[in-house]
């Protein structure tokens, strides 16, 4: 396995119990709102995680508007609830094209359609529903990130996978051992990170999975 750079020793994540620093705006009427559409794919494990590694992202990228940040990693994968959950397998993640697949494409704009009826009636205006929805279409399917906001969610969606859970649940969604989803988080996600806290902390969480899951073993 590569050797990293960056471990618990010297770089604060989740894993090792870093909390952000931050005092953030209360979402709290948001997610009791959202929560009826985050049962499905286990959504209601991997969505709080990366919300979590959102925001120690945005303690290191001050500039970046927090709450634009914060609301698009709570609902962009809510449309899940909304894709057939046998398609949700063999399509958005076992097909030969997962990336592009309908499934996966059905997801965001389901995503969006959630995001434009949960956010007026909690007092979001249309001008920052639009900032939402821009991040959290194309979230996976498109290649290029528009902004700091949208680098930080795709970042922060990203980073729950090199964690023990996130490898555990892939294993099972992806139909593929831990170690060989391991190596497709080294040859293949670690290079999608865009900023360069979300790459420390992934590197990071990969040296104390592969400890955990016995990756160099099993």
């Amino acid at each position: 396995m590569t050797r990293f750079l960056h471990t618990f020793d010297n770089v604060q994540t989740l894993g090792n119990g870093q909390s952000p620093r931050r005092a953030y705006t209360d979402l709290d009427d948001l997610w009791r709102a959202a929560e009826p559409y985050m049962r499905a794919r286990r959504n209601d494990i991997h969505i709080p995680l990366s919300f979590s590694f959102a925001e120690l992202l945005l303690d290191d990228y001050p500039d970046a508007d927090e709450r634009v940040a914060r609301v698009a990693i709570l609902l962009h994968d809510v449309g899940w609830a909304r894709v057939d959950a046998e398609a949700m397998i063999t399509d958005g993640f076992r097909s030969e094209n997962w990336r592009q697949s309908d499934a996966r494409i059905l997801h965001e704009a389901e995503g969006c359609a959630i995001a434009r009826e949960l956010l007026p009636p909690l007092g979001f205006d249309d001008a920052f529903v639009t900032k939402v929805t821009d991040i959290i279409d194309g979230h996976d399917t498109r290649l290029d990130h528009r902004s700091l906001e949208d680098a930080i969610v795709r970042d922060a969606d990203r980073l729950w996978r090199f964690t023990p859970t996130g490898t555990a649940f892939s294993a099972e969604w992806f139909g593929r051992t831990p170690r060989e989803i391991v190596r497709q988080l080294e040859d293949g996600v670690l290079d999608e990170l865009i900023t360069a806290s979300g790459r420390r902390m992934a590197e990071a969480e990969l040296v104390r999975t592969i400890e955990l899951l016995k990756i160099d073993l099993l």
